[in-house]
């Protein structure tokens, strides 16, 4: 399809984002209403709200019950630095995240026994079903939630350990490496793969966004000697972050 036979909608939605990012609309002012997009640009009213729905999923406004829709205003995106792991002992895994040393980050955990699921358990390179603890996390930057974070361990490896429980014993918020290295087993490779999705509602409104927009989810295994023994999954907004890669060449 070529641009000038572009729907009407995305159309009428494309001069609109345009306004947006060049500043003439900005953040917090009302968008035009049905009637005025309707009669600004000679459209239908279906045409109206099907671009007011463009820029509503696209993130730029969003609507205030019985005020309108008005234009939001675009968060910086915090850099997630990559820059491979570190020995043991020198930080946590969230802290390696973070790009600015000077954020103070915290957290919220809860860890329960459960039954690996199908996916958790190819991760894992066990039997469907076998016990694993789950680790759920709630991040925060500066007091403002910034990522969510579910970890499996095999209770195999960890059961009946001091590492069993990954927030509470002597070795409590110590990250996995030095954790393992705790019960004899040298972590030596992660594993990491990133993806994009439709956030759900419950991971977008813990994370201070809105149902709909999508995140950013980084996969992540820890191995030792070819052996999986923590998976875990990292979910962020992807409008709030951005992931930085700075790695060494050998």
């Amino acid at each position: 399809m070529a641009f000038g036979d572009q729907p009407a909608y995305l159309r009428v939605a494309g001069d609109l984002r345009k306004k947006i990012v060049a500043g003439e609309l900005p953040p917090h002012t009302r968008l035009p209403s049905q009637a005025r997009i309707r009669e600004q640009y000679g459209v239908s009213d279906t045409v109206a709200l099907e671009a007011r729905k463009v820029l509503m999923a696209e993130g730029l406004v969003e609507g205030r019950s019985g005020s309108g829709t008005y234009v939001r205003e675009r968060p910086e995106r915090r850099p997630v630095v990559r820059t491979g792991y570190r020995s043991v002992g020198e930080s946590t895994p969230f802290r390696q995240e973070q790009a600015d040393p000077r954020v103070k980050g915290s957290w919220e955990s809860r860890s329960e026994q459960g039954a690996a699921t199908a996916a958790v358990a190819e991760r894992l390179r066990i039997s469907v079903g076998e016990k694993v603890m789950r680790t759920d996390y709630l991040f925060r930057c500066a007091g403002e939630p910034s990522m969510l974070s579910t970890s499996w361990e095999p209770l195999a490896l960890t059961g009946r350990t001091p590492v069993m429980l990954p927030e509470e014993g002597p070795l409590a918020g110590r990250g996995v490496v030095e954790r393992m290295a705790a019960i004899d087993l040298v972590v030596d490779n992660v594993t990491e793969e990133i993806s994009a999705r439709p956030g759900l509602a419950q991971e977008t409104l813990a994370l201070g966004g809105v149902p709909g927009h999508w995140v950013l989810v980084v996969t992540r295994t820890y191995f030792a000697g070819g052996c999986p023994v923590e998976t875990a999954d990292v979910v962020m907004l992807a409008e709030r972050h951005r992931i930085a890669y700075h790695l060494p060449v050998k």
